[in-house]
């Protein structure tokens, strides 16, 4: 399997004040196409900045970030929000839906930027409201939908432009332990239907636990990586596993 994320010794600085803080310091990694990665890790380890970063929503204070063959840290941000429209979905913690619009124009908005009339973007839409359980509530509004049911909007506008990689935020942050298993059933379920790239970050063990690999962040390092199912994963980690080896080194 290629690999479709390169990071290469990746640093983040923020500035405040007078004072540096070092929120990712020297971290490499590489995620394959199809394959589901955990980023792991306590509040403030880095495992946000990372994502961030990879989503071309902030840029590196130093390194390389690759995403199909292309450094999206040196993209003008022009062209960098073309990318991210062509390639990556996202799923929020907050679900970001436009409260004055119903869930099928929110499923349809990233639609709007392939060139798609109307009949088919509403067509495509409707057609991952019903993939999600939504079928019933294509006109309602943010306001009358739970959480459960706003992040469905969610995840169905994400997926519905079917990207190459879906990034999720602490995507069910906000949720219910028994609505947590049915978002991450949906979640887990669509990407590996389509074969999509998807790169969650959660402080959650039982969420982690849906992912091929699980990457611990502490303190802006990977601490360890582990794998949990060896068939998604590269050749070599594969081979760590069969050796009877639990994890393996940063920066594989």
């Amino acid at each position: 399997m290629e690999n479709i994320i390169e990071l290469k010794n990746l640093r983040k600085v923020y500035r405040i004040g007078e004072e540096k803080v070092i929120a990712l310091d020297d971290v490499s990694l590489s995620i394959k196409k199809g394959e589901f990665c955990c980023l792991l890790g306590t509040s403030g380890s880095g495992k946000s900045t990372m994502l961030n970063l990879m989503a071309g929503l902030e840029k590196p204070t130093k390194g390389t970030i690759r995403i199909k063959g292309q450094a999206i840290e040196k993209m003008s941000e022009k062209k960098l929000a073309k990318f991210r429209q062509e390639h990556l979905g996202f799923v929020f913690q907050s679900y970001n839906l436009l409260p004055m619009l119903t869930a099928l124009e929110n499923v349809s908005m990233p639609l709007t930027f392939k060139g798609l009339s109307k009949s088919v973007r509403d067509k495509k839409a409707r057609d991952m409201l019903k993939a999600v359980g939504l079928e019933t509530h294509i006109k309602h509004k943010p306001s009358q939908m739970s959480g459960g049911q706003q992040q469905r909007v969610g995840i169905a506008r994400a997926f519905v432009a079917m990207p190459e990689i879906v990034f999720a935020d602490e995507p069910t942050g906000n949720l219910d332990s028994r609505t947590t298993k049915e978002v991450m059933g949906l979640i887990t379920e669509m990407a590996r239907e389509n074969n999509q790239t998807l790169v969650i970050v959660t402080h959650d063990l039982e969420i982690a636990g849906y992912a091929d690999r699980i990457v611990h962040i502490l303190d802006g390092n990977i601490e360890k990586i582990d794998i949990i199912n060896a068939r998604r994963v590269s050749n070599e980690e594969a081979d760590n596993i069969i050796s009877g080896a639990d994890a393996v080194p940063a920066g594989v």
